[in-house]
């Protein structure tokens, strides 16, 4: 039974938390650290067997646990991530690894020097069955050479301004999921992008230093072409859409619903809109994804997506910003 550390216990904290608890029997949680976990939080570990502390050193520094889970804020997640590994610990980290490249490569010679642990970086969408789908088509050859890769991705409502301050950017934040998600379906590496940005949701998010929409068009390797849109605001849901276009056909999944059910009458048609929240539509997502990485650490198997794909989202959101800023393509790397 492996023995896992929950660093950090907000929201994403939790989901991963619970993940394990109701889906994975080769794990247990026996450890969970917030330097500002609430009481209410503290008694909901305790409740599920899990020791609580302030201090995630005490996750870092007992023997007996065997992985982290690190789910605390951005800019702590490659401290922690090269301390784990120096105490031999296995690491989920949740995107992104860090924001700079140079903390980023220091992660990535620390597991060069630890050829035994295993280190996954929490790109979700990776593991939602819709996108596993449309990869397969790409991966078995049904829809022949990838041509043209698109990508919608808007979010129901925006941050606030205080967030979009603080977060890295809407590349860095938002869109990095997108360019991992190009990445993923097409199989292929970036070699360029050019933003157009724009304020169209909430001002004060312009104010303060940041866009809430964008047009993203990316230049693969091969040649193909890639194109992203976002939006900080959809009226109508959580729209997560993908297509992946090839010289012999197309693989293209659309949003999850309550029901796929549509009512006709005299009045028109009608149906339900895409799920509203994150973790509705991607709850599933989140507990397979950490129950792979277990299973990699158990069965000492490659992880479903190593250190190497965390940095090259981040270096394409870097070009991403960059382009943003000038208003030209930009390449990546």
């Amino acid at each position: 039974m492996l023995n896992i550390g929950i660093i950090g216990a907000g929201r994403i904290g939790k989901v991963h938390t619970q993940s394990i608890v109701n889906y994975v029997r080769t794990a247990r949680v026996t450890a969970v650290a917030d330097p500002f976990i609430t009481d209410e939080t503290a008694a909901w570990a305790e409740g599920l067997g899990a020791k609580v502390s302030k201090d995630y050193l005490d996750i870092i520094n007992d023997p007996g646990i065997d992985a982290v889970l690190i789910c605390s804020s951005s800019d702590t997640h490659s401290q922690i991530s090269l301390e784990a590994i120096a105490a031999g610990k296995h690491v989920f980290c949740e995107k992104p690894i860090d924001l700079d490249v140079g903390r980023i490569n220091a992660v990535l010679q620390a597991l060069e020097g630890a050829p035994g642990l295993k280190f996954t970086v929490g790109f979700n969408r990776r593991f939602d069955h819709n996108f596993r789908a449309v990869r397969k088509a790409v991966e078995n050859g049904s829809i022949g050479k990838v041509e043209l890769v698109k990508v919608t991705s808007r979010d129901p409502a925006p941050p606030s301004a205080e967030y979009a301050a603080r977060s890295g950017g809407i590349f860095m934040d938002m869109t990095i999921h997108d360019f991992d998600m190009v990445r993923y379906l097409s199989g292929e590496e970036v070699e360029s992008v050019y933003v157009q940005p724009a304020v169209l949701v909430d001002p004060a998010i312009g104010e303060a230093g940041d866009f809430d929409s964008a047009v993203i068009t990316l230049k693969l390797k091969s040649g193909a072409l890639a194109v992203i849109d976002n939006s900080r605001r959809c009226a109508y849901g959580y729209d997560q859409r993908a297509e992946v276009f090839g010289s012999l056909g197309a693989a293209i999944c659309g949003n999850d619903k309550p029901s796929c059910a549509q009512v006709w009458s005299d009045a028109g048609e009608t149906g339900d809109k895409p799920l509203y929240f994150f973790l509705e539509r991607y709850m599933q997502a989140f507990a397979t994804e950490v129950e792979e990485f277990i299973q990699a650490v158990v069965n000492d198997t490659p992880v479903p997506v190593d250190a190497r794909a965390g940095l090259a989202a981040v270096l394409i959101g870097i070009a991403a910003t960059e382009s943003a800023k000038t208003g030209l393509p930009v390449k990546v790397g």
